[in-house]
């Protein structure tokens, strides 16, 4: 909602309604569902395993705090599997349709993902090396916050990164264009045409939750600790992530959707800085 809300204010209209997301879920779980005859489990299946693959992944994320609620030594390598197979599922549930239209934009999210997970796993790597620890919520919190005078620049070319990441994992500007009607340039809402009701709602739900979870990763590497105070910290963080999400807003107010030839040179780009985050830190004194 802060999103569009922000996009409406930049546009010099009202826009929607503060909440409007919770009301769209809402009616999407009151309404029914309409399967093809020639759909399996699988399409019900995919939104439904992408959702728990999330929930998941949140359970070993820090969110609104520096600490985890399930977090164990190697956890970052399960949340970035994690995102892969819930990519996976709504992949193969799009291809289980038979459409060819759906298939394309299946294409283009695994061409896309393919990109953005080794730009997202070195930006990881590079706060373990910085932190020496395997946890995520260590690696992007107290033991960062410790060295981050000596790893700062390496850990901007890493905010960078993620920064792309997150646009692209969430099929916003410049990557893909959420409310885009134009059929040859649509990626993540292609896949999804045939979805409907709750497992619709799901879909959504699942995309926001996306959004929570590599934002509040984005904003940890950003600022390891906050220096809040156990009660105050959550509040940051909460006021991180609503900021992040109007910083959203403006972007794709003031930009334009990429040309499909020119996101793979992004992606690139995103890993190239964490790559070159990497050597900063294993060159560090």
């Amino acid at each position: 909602s802060i999103i569009w809300k922000t996009k409406a204010l930049v546009g010099g209209r009202c826009g929607p309604p503060w909440g409007q997301s919770y009301y769209d879920l809402a009616k999407f779980f009151r309404k029914g569902a309409v399967y093809s005859r020639v759909t399996t489990k699988l399409f019900t299946a995919g939104p439904i395993v992408n959702l728990a693959a999330l929930l998941a992944a949140a359970t070993v994320t820090p969110l609104l705090s520096s600490r985890s609620l399930l977090g164990f030594n190697g956890d970052i390598v399960l949340f970035v599997y994690l995102l892969a197979a819930g990519r996976m599922l709504t992949v193969l549930a799009a291809m289980d349709t038979g459409s060819s239209f759906e298939a394309m934009g299946a294409s283009r999210e695994v061409t896309f993902g393919a990109m953005t997970e080794p730009a997202l796993l070195l930006s990881l790597c590079v706060a373990v090396m910085a932190s020496r620890s395997l946890r995520l919520d260590d690696a992007l919190g107290a033991a960062l916050a410790r060295t981050w005078s000596s790893v700062g620049p390496a850990m901007l070319l890493v905010v960078g990164a993620l920064a792309i990441v997150l646009l692209t994992e969430c099929s916003r500007i410049p990557v893909d264009d959420p409310a885009t009607h134009l059929e040859l340039t649509m990626i993540h809402e292609v896949m999804v045409l045939d979805h409907g009701g709750p497992e619709f709602g799901l879909i959504t739900y699942a995309s926001g939750l996306k959004m929570a979870l590599l934002g509040s990763i984005l904003l940890h590497a950003a600022a390891p600790q906050t220096g809040l105070g156990p009660w105050l910290d959550p509040i940051a963080r909460l006021a991180g992530l609503l900021a992040l999400a109007a910083g959203i807003g403006v972007i794709e107010s003031v930009m334009a959707r990429l040309r499909l030839n020119r996101v793979p040179l992004m992606l690139a780009g995103a890993t190239v800085c964490a790559g070159l985050a990497a050597v900063l830190v294993l060159a560090r004194p």
